[in-house]
């Protein structure tokens, strides 16, 4: 459901004010995103972000379908770049995978971001992936080239300017194929993101922030509006989006 077609409201995250998700929330903040936020939250959100990603992200689909073709048409070592790359989890988890499909594959994870770059280091150890503070935009200019270019969650937490940048950026730097991953904005992913987040949200920003996300995130004919020449908009699930382009179709 897209526009304003079936204008849906739910009760806010505490059961008081009343949220309508028929539009997208683009002026509302998420707590992490405050360069003042409590940074032993701020640690903990990220430390367990891994439980979010793992039970909703479908990175292993996106892996599947997405990123394990790109891959398979390439040689020898291939490069995998995360674009905000938070605590690190989801970047690891794909490597896994491509090596256990007998690819010999590097992973680099980017924020710009002290704190997640700290977590993502703390994390578990696995040779042949780093974490760096910088930009996209850093790596662009250095003429770097990965064979897939990823992000998790990050299009909804840009601006216009921000959102733009970030897609030409990943045009640069990916030789085969870009996938930007986020939510799909509906009534179902908010409600049940209420219950679920409430076991792991204590002491983080976790259940607040992941409810401004979705009021935040896009809907599929959104995102496909937003998206320039080369890019599509899919909507592998109910709740997830992707925005994907192939360097090869745009040469």
């Amino acid at each position: 459901m897209s526009g304003k077609r079936g204008v849906h409201r739910l009760r806010g995250a505490r059961g008081g004010s009343v949220v309508s998700l028929a539009e997208r929330e683009d002026g509302l903040r998420e707590l992490m995103d405050d360069p003042d936020c409590d940074p032993v939250r701020l640690r903990r959100t990220l430390r367990r972000f891994w439980i979010v990603n793992h039970a909703v992200s479908r990175w292993g689909r996106i892996y599947r379908t997405q990123l394990r073709p790109a891959l398979a048409a390439g040689s020898g070592r291939r490069r995998i770049l995360d674009i905000g790359c938070g605590g690190g989890d989801v970047l690891r988890r794909l490597v896994r995978l491509a090596r256990r499909d007998g690819f010999d594959v590097e992973g680099l994870g980017i924020d710009p971001d002290p704190v997640a770059c700290a977590v993502a280091r703390e994390g578990p150890r696995l040779p042949g992936v780093a974490f760096r503070k910088l930009g996209s935009r850093e790596l662009a200019i250095a003429g770097e080239r990965f064979d897939v270019v990823v992000s998790n969650h990050l299009l909804h937490h840009l601006d216009r300017a921000s959102f733009d940048a970030v897609l030409v950026d990943s045009a640069a730097l990916a030789s085969r194929r870009s996938v930007h991953a986020d939510i799909a904005r509906n009534t179902t992913a908010y409600a049940a993101f209420a219950v679920f987040a409430a076991p792991v949200a204590p002491g983080t920003f976790l259940r607040i922030d992941g409810l401004r996300s979705i009021r935040r995130s896009y809907t599929r004919a959104e995102l496909g509006a937003r998206l320039p020449a080369g890019w599509r908009a899919e909507q592998p699930t109910a709740f997830r989006l992707l925005a994907v382009r192939d360097a090869a179709a745009v040469r």
